[in-house]
C-alpha cells in the first residue's frame, strides 16, 4: 500500500472532506499516487489525519463519484485507471455531429470510454456540466460558443487536457483546437460557385434567430456580394420567407432547408432552375435529396479523426479543417 496521507489544514474555510478529495486528486495528478495504489483504510485515515469517520466516508464517496477511486469489497479503496476516459461536450446532436462522433469513436481503441454531453447553447448547463466533470477524465473535448460566461467555465479545465472544437471562440491560450473557418472560407467557396450563382437574380442568406451559427459568415457573404456585384439580402425573420423564381438561398439551418424544399414541391418549382439552394454543413443524406443539395462544409469525418489523434497522442494541435464547396443539382 502507498503510504500516502493527506495534510488537512484546520485554518482553511474549505470543508475537510473537500480538502481530502483535492489532496488525493492532486496526488494522482502529480504521480504521488498511481493507478492501482491502495488508499489508507477509513480507520487509518481517521487515526492518522484526526478526521471523523463521516468526513472520510464523504470524501471517499465523492472520489468514487468522480471516478478517481474504486472500492473492492473486503479489500479497500484503490486509484482508478482514468487514462482512457474522455469527456465530450457538444452543442446539439445533429446529423453532421453524428458523422464527427462516429469518426472519432471509430478511430479510438474500444477500451477508451467516451461520455458525451450536450449544452444546447445554455451557459448554465455548460458551466454545470463542466464543473461536474472536473477531475474525472483524461481528456476534455469541448464545443465552445459565443457567450460571456463560457470563458470562466472552460478555464477551469487543465489546458493540457483540453481540445476545443469547431468554433475558435473563448479559447484558453494553452489549450488545443481543431475546427472550421466560418468567415474567409465562405467567401472563397462562393467564389468557386460564382459562375453558377450568376444564373440567379438575387442571393439571399437566411439567418433565423434560432440559429447559433457564427455571424462572421454573414459578413463574408455580404463582402462577396458587394465585391462581385450581386443583388443580395440577409433575411433574419423567417416569417418573411417568400421565395420567388430566380432567387438563390444560402441557409445555415436544415429546418429552413426543409421549408424551402416544401415550397418548391408545393409550387411545382424546379430546384436548381427556378430556385437555387446552398446549404451549410454536409450530412449523409444531402447528396441524395432532390438529386443533390449543394453545400459549403468542412469535413467532419476528418475532424473526428483529428480529435482522436489528440486523445491518443497527447500532442497539442491548432488546426483548421478545410471547408469545401460541393457542387450538386440544387444550383
Amino acid at each position: 500500500m502507498n503510504n500516502f496521507y493527506p495534510k488537512i489544514n484546520e485554518n482553511l474555510s474549505t470543508p475537510k472532506f473537500l480538502q481530502l478529495v483535492e489532496s488525493i486528486e492532486n496526488a494522482v495528478q502529480n504521480g504521488d499516487l498511481e493507478v492501482g495504489d491502495a488508499l489508507p483504510s477509513v480507520n487509518d485515515m481517521v487515526k492518522e489525519c484526526s478526521l471523523s469517520r463521516d468526513t472520510v466516508f464523504k470524501a471517499y464517496s465523492e472520489l468514487k463519484a468522480r471516478k478517481v477511486i474504486e472500492s473492492v469489497r473486503n479489500k479497500g479503496y484503490y486509484i482508478c485507471d482514468n487514462s482512457h476516459r474522455i469527456f465530450l461536450l457538444l452543442d446539439t446532436f445533429k446529423a453532421y455531429k453524428e458523422v464527427l462522433f462516429g469518426a472519432f469513436r471509430d478511430a479510438l481503441p474500444m477500451s477508451y470510454k467516451v461520455d458525451i454531453h450536450f449544452h444546447h447553447y445554455n451557459a448554465v448547463v455548460f458551466r454545470d456540466t463542466i464543473n461536474n466533470a472536473i477531475g474525472k477524465y483524461s481528456h476534455y473535448i469541448v464545443m465552445n460558443f459565443d457567450h460571456p460566461k463560457v470563458a470562466s467555465s472552460i478555464n477551469k479545465i487543465d489546458a493540457s487536457k483540453l481540445l476545443c472544437i469547431d468554433w475558435k471562440v473563448n479559447l484558453p491560450s494553452e489549450s488545443s483546437f481543431v475546427g472550421q473557418d466560418f468567415g474567409q472560407s465562405v467567401y472563397d467557396n462562393l467564389l468557386i460557385a460564382e459562375s453558377k450563382l450568376r444564373n440567379y437574380q438575387k442571393l439571399i442568406f437566411v439567418y433565423p434567430t434560432t440559429t447559433y451559427h457564427p455571424k462572421e459568415s454573414i459578413l463574408y457573404f455580404e463582402n462577396f456580394c458587394k465585391n462581385k456585384g450581386f443583388n443580395y439580402e440577409v433575411l433574419y425573420d423567417e416569417s418573411k420567407l417568400d421565395p420567388q423564381k430566380g432567387e438563390l438561398y444560402f441557409t445555415v439551418s436544415d429546418r429552413i432547408l426543409a421549408k424551402l424544399l416544401d415550397f418548391i414541391h408545393d409550387n411545382h418549382f424546379i430546384l436548381g432552375t427556378d430556385l437555387g439552394i446552398i446549404s451549410y454543413n454536409e450530412t449523409p443524406t444531402k447528396k441524395y435529396i432532390k438529386d443533390g443539395i449543394s453545400v459549403i462544409s468542412t469535413d467532419f469525418e476528418t475532424m473526428g479523426m483529428k480529435i482522436a489523434t489528440f486523445v491518443s497522442s497527447g500532442i497539442k494541435i491548432d488546426e483548421f479543417i478545410p471547408t469545401k464547396f460541393i457542387d450538386r443539382a440544387s444550383i
